[in-house]
């Protein structure tokens, strides 16, 4: 799991959170029997901080940039009204199709559609306006990602970035992901259309929302 939290300090937030579901359970867990890296997976703490900002903003049209395995496309879609869709894009087969085997078992798995292949391509084919975007995927794009999800936003929507502390790399930035991630930072800061928060929770999420 990436945090820059202690570990006692990450469990004790953690036991003092909703539990995930039974299917949510299952599907952390065929995470980590199933994929190479399954601190990818948004797990309890940012999957219930998407599902309290789909409800708390009223969001009916989500986008979602990097699958995985689906924990966090299934907590967001709960969160939706009957009438709400979520499309979330992702270019590894194997991992959506364990995303889809869990879908299918959610009575809000068919809120959720898959995109499959560059998210940044599929993101150009789409038209908002979506009132959550959640941007979790390879971060060398980040700033690409950022910048379509912005013109896709609605006039009060939120856009949600994770991995915007990299473990601390972002202080020495060495690696390309490093300096993607540093870019992304930037462009949003100097981002006059838009205001932003990063908040220090888990691996660094960033808020951001038109102005």
């Amino acid at each position: 799991m990436l945090t820059l939290v202690p570990e006692a300090i990450e469990k004790y937030a953690s036991m003092h959170s909703t539990p995930p579901d039974s299917l949510l359970r299952e599907l952390e867990e065929a995470t980590h029997k199933n994929t190479r890296s399954p601190m990818m997976m948004s797990g309890q703490t940012v999957g219930l901080l998407l599902n309290t900002l789909v409800f708390a903003t009223g969001a009916r049209h989500v986008l979602e940039v990097g699958t995985f395995t689906g924990y966090s496309a299934l907590m967001m879609a709960s969160a939706l009204p009957e009438d709400g869709r979520l499309i979330t894009c992702d270019i590894d087969a194997e991992t959506t199709t364990l995303a889809r085997s869990f879908w299918a078992r959610s009575p809000h798995g068919r809120k959720i559609e898959l995109r499959l292949g560059p998210a940044l391509d599929s993101m150009r084919t789409l038209r908002g306006p979506f009132d959550f975007i959640f941007i979790d995927a390879d971060k060398e794009n980040y700033s690409d990602y950022y910048r379509r999800a912005v013109d896709l936003l609605s006039d009060r929507g939120l856009i949600m970035i994770d991995n915007v502390l990299w473990g601390g790399a972002v202080l020495k930035p060495k690696s390309a992901s490093d300096r993607a991630i540093v870019g992304l930072s930037d462009v949003v800061q100097a981002d006059k259309r838009v205001q932003n928060v990063l908040l220090t929770v888990r691996d660094g999420l960033m808020l951001i929302r038109k102005v």
